[in-house]
């Protein structure tokens, strides 16, 4: 008997088709996904529907830990510190990545080709999206990043163009910066010193509307989720301009006074 798509792949995959992802491109997939797990979705099953249509490219996840991993407890292990972004990426780390970036506060896991390189060098700089972070090298692919049950204000992307057009603004000066210890999945402790974002009332879903307009960025539903869909390079090119023009064009910007 021939089984037809899981239920998973049937939802989540034409947004992909329609949105023009290659099966052999790169997808970054945030994620907060409890409106579809009471619906009976199953994180197994989301993941290895995405594995199937990029069977010939690369996912990757945010396994990010900056909650738990602190300089009252400085010690990351790849292979055992918990991603704190969701079930999904979780649930990704643990069964289905090859390799996760070594960083203690804004890990990748990733799947496909070009994950140990991608995944490589983010320990290399001190700042969590530099250049040198998956995120920075990933400007060189045909990249895409999609939203489920999240907008852009979970896009770890965007802090790539902060750091580097204001980094003073957007990330703790040097002076402050943390020593952590961060051992690999073959046991090597790397010391990695690192200068952590302060909070700021950052504003990413701003970016939107001008990108939809363009045809450049899908929003929608699926079973009541709400998911976004947009290129990598659009996204980046897009908020690198507004940075270029206001470099505090990422923060929330004061509404003038009513009259």
């Amino acid at each position: 008997m021939t089984h037809g798509p899981s239920r998973e792949a049937a939802a989540l995959l034409p947004i992909l088709e329609r949105f023009g992802v290659p099966r052999n491109g790169t997808l970054v997939v945030h994620s907060a996904i409890a409106t579809l797990s009471r619906q009976g979705y199953r994180a197994e099953a989301i993941i290895e529907a995405l594995l199937d249509y990029l069977a010939a490219g690369n996912l990757f996840m945010p396994t990010m830990t900056w909650r738990t991993v602190t300089p009252d407890n400085p010690h990351w292990d790849e292979m055992a510190t918990p991603s704190h972004t969701g079930v999904l990426t979780e649930v990704f780390r643990t069964r289905y990545a090859v390799a996760r970036s070594i960083h203690p506060t804004h890990s990748v896991a990733g799947w496909g080709p070009a994950a140990p390189l991608l995944l490589s060098r983010h320990h290399v700089d001190s700042t969590p999206v530099s250049g040198n972070s998956p995120y920075g090298l990933m400007r060189d692919y045909d990249a895409y990043v999609l939203m489920i049950g999240v907008g852009l204000e979970c896009c770890t992307a965007i802090h790539l163009p902060e750091e580097v057009i204001n980094v003073d603004l957007y990330v703790r000066p040097p002076e402050q910066a943390e020593l952590y210890h961060c051992r690999d999945r073959s046991g090597v402790v790397h010391p990695v010193r690192i200068r952590r974002h302060p909070r700021l009332d950052r504003d990413f879903p701003q970016f939107a509307p001008a990108l939809a307009e363009r045809g450049l960025l899908q929003t929608s539903t699926v079973e009541g989720c709400p998911y976004t869909v947009v290129a990598l390079r659009d996204l980046l090119r897009h908020v690198f301009a507004a940075l270029i023009g206001n470099p505090r064009a990422t923060l929330r910007q004061p509404q003038p006074a009513v009259a």
